[in-house]
């Protein structure tokens, strides 16, 4: 009887990263973006003139005020959007929901931008009291979770949790943004809590 030649193991293939390491990689980018944003509002000098669809200093309130309630309602309707594609809601989503739902999200998107462009060509990154602390803070990390939301949405092989973590993050956001801005707007320059 033979012994038969004890061979090495094969070589180990490259594994995949873990889920782990997917998980970082939004946080990251979350945090680049949101830095990114934070040094430029605190490094560029504000205009008080900048205008918004040629709309220029407290003129803009109004505008920003509805601009981001429009936005507010987008972010509403992607939460029950997203509730019913994945079976949160009774019954079956339409086909059609799940463009629609992108669509909804690129509208608020593209609504965003014009109010994030002139408050941080107004005003930049400011803490002059809680209220504009809260905002500015929230108006940095804004589009982080946008950018961090859209790559949960792309990265396969996620613990069920991150997208709605990632996207109740930017709900939360579009929230405080919306309080600590329109609402303070419509409640003649007050809100509760700051």
């Amino acid at each position: 009887m033979a012994i038969a030649a004890s061979q090495p193991p094969p070589p180990a293939l490259p594994s995949s990263p873990g889920p782990a390491f997917r998980l970082v990689a939004p946080l990251l980018v979350a945090g680049a973006v949101t830095l990114g944003v934070y040094l430029y509002g605190h490094e560029h000098t504000p205009d008080p003139g900048a205008t918004l669809f040629g709309s220029q200093g407290a003129d803009t309130l109004g505008l920003k005020s509805w601009l981001a309630t429009g936005i507010l309602a987008a972010a509403l309707l992607q939460l029950v959007t997203a509730l019913w594609l994945y079976g949160r809601l009774p019954g079956r989503p339409p086909a059609a929901l799940g463009g629609f739902h992108r669509l909804v999200g690129a509208a608020a998107l593209a609504l965003s931008a014009p109010v994030a462009f002139h408050c941080m060509a107004a005003y930049g990154v400011r803490g002059t009291d809680a209220r504009i602390a809260v905002h500015s803070a929230a108006g940095c990390f804004m589009y982080g979770a946008v950018a961090a939301k859209i790559l949960v949405v792309r990265t396969s092989r996620l613990p069920g949790w991150a997208l709605p973590v990632a996207g109740g993050s930017l709900l939360t956001t579009v929230v405080v943004l919306w309080y600590t801005s329109a609402l303070w707007d419509f409640n003649n320059f007050s809100v509760p809590l700051l």
